[in-house]
């Protein structure tokens, strides 16, 4: 029986004109790590012209060669995430080779040894600088991207803010963690203000990753031998799907909420654990 190519196309039309991208501008901060780059790829595939922002430059540029073979538009910008002044003028350059930009991500982030609880240094052990620079990387940052690109979003009328939070920035923090999850407690009162304040005009909502293995967290959830970590064991064990997540796993959360699927969509927090934060006796 041969194929219905009519009903193909329909389903195309359908799944793009609900999922793509086309005529979208996206930057994505942190798009150099692991999480921020799938995103990054996503939404290029989807059809956005995608500006990758980060201080790795080998790394956004391997991330933008993987946007333009497969058919998309992308650059590499670096900043520094955490100046103000950097950030405006990395903005300054995307707008200068794309346009207005639609879509901001928000990945930059990650934990940092000198600011964790573990048998070699106690809670009042951490250092003001390890707590600082903690808060810089993670909330300061996005604090500084909303204040960049929300404007110039709703002087346009319309946008898409998609922050990233952390299981650890819940009503139940995380153990060992406190700076990090302070700051990513942070992130999600903001993406909840903002989008009371911007009323919808710019969408803003948070997309919080359950435990996928990045750069800034492997020496937590493995051991030097490549075994589960005590703690690595402890989060599968605790998960129903009894794994970590795959990077690819949260590349169509960016794509839905910078799309008009979520036309409707702001003040969200979208989890993507594996079922962890529901997991009981």
């Amino acid at each position: 029986m041969a194929a219905d190519s009519t009903g193909d196309g329909r389903r195309s039309e359908f799944l793009d004109e609900l999922f793509g991208l086309s005529g979208e501008v996206a930057v994505v901060g942190g798009g150099t790590g692991i999480l921020g780059g799938v995103m990054a790829e996503y939404l290029g595939a989807a059809g956005a012209k995608v500006a990758v922002l980060g201080r790795n430059q080998e790394q956004g540029q391997r991330r933008v060669e993987t946007i333009k073979n497969a058919g998309g538009e992308a650059i590499f910008v670096s900043y520094v995430a955490t100046d103000a002044s950097s950030v405006k003028e990395a903005h300054t350059r995307v707008q200068d080779a794309f346009g207005a930009v639609t879509v901001a991500v928000n990945a930059v982030g990650g934990n940092q040894p000198t600011a964790v609880v573990s048998t070699d240094q106690a809670f009042q052990e951490i250092s003001l600088d390890a707590v600082r620079d903690n808060l810089d990387l993670n909330l300061t940052s996005a604090w500084i991207a909303c204040q960049e690109f929300g404007p110039a979003m709703l002087a346009n009328g319309r946008g898409s803010v998609i922050n990233i939070g952390s299981m650890a920035g819940g009503e139940r923090p995380l153990s060992r963690v406190p700076v990090y999850a302070i700051a990513k407690s942070g992130v999600a009162t903001l993406t909840y203000f903002l989008a009371r304040e911007w009323q919808g005009s710019v969408r803003v909502n948070m997309i919080v990753p359950g435990f996928f293995e990045t750069t800034q967290n492997r020496s937590l959830l493995r051991n030097p031998n490549g075994a589960l970590s005590e703690r690595g064991e402890q989060i599968v064990a605790h998960t129903p799907m009894g794994r970590f997540g795959d990077p690819t796993e949260i590349g169509g959360a960016a794509v839905y909420l910078a799309s008009s699927a979520s036309a409707f969509t702001t003040g969200l927090a979208f989890v993507i654990d594996g079922g962890f934060s529901v997991q009981s006796i």
